[in-house]
């Protein structure tokens, strides 16, 4: 097993991490403060439906490096070469996003973890 394997398994475990947080959020659990700036505890409904869609974009993006490494070969169809730069390159100005939030939980909390996952995703991308 060589580390690009090992780091698209790791993207994916950590994203799929994250959709269970966005979950959560998405339930009405007091979390709200470590994401989307910080400005409520408990999301209000509009924003509780985007953490749905978020962890379901988590998920895809878990996929997508998955496939794209070949740790999975199910999605056949699926060509990930461009998608992993896009992917890459959101989570680039998402860490950038999560460092200057507002929320002091969130910059300390997602913007290593946003980062952690960029930094992996830039490796697969360039391997």
């Amino acid at each position: 097993m060589d580390f690009v394997y090992i780091a698209s398994i790791t993207v994916a475990v950590f994203c799929m991490s994250v959709a269970v947080f966005q979950v959560l959020l998405s339930l009405g659990y007091p979390l709200g403060e470590f994401a989307m700036g910080g400005y409520y505890k408990v999301l209000p409904k509009k924003l509780r439906i985007m953490s749905a869609v978020n962890a379901l974009i988590l998920l895809f993006i878990g996929l997508v490096f998955l496939q794209h490494t070949n740790v999975l070969n199910s999605l056949d169809f699926l060509s990930t070469n461009i998608l992993v730069w896009v992917i890459t390159i959101f989570l680039g100005l998402n860490t950038i996003a999560n460092l200057i939030s507002q929320s002091k939980k969130e910059r300390l909390f997602m913007t290593p973890l946003s980062g952690f996952i960029f930094i992996l995703c830039l490796f697969i991308s360039l391997a």
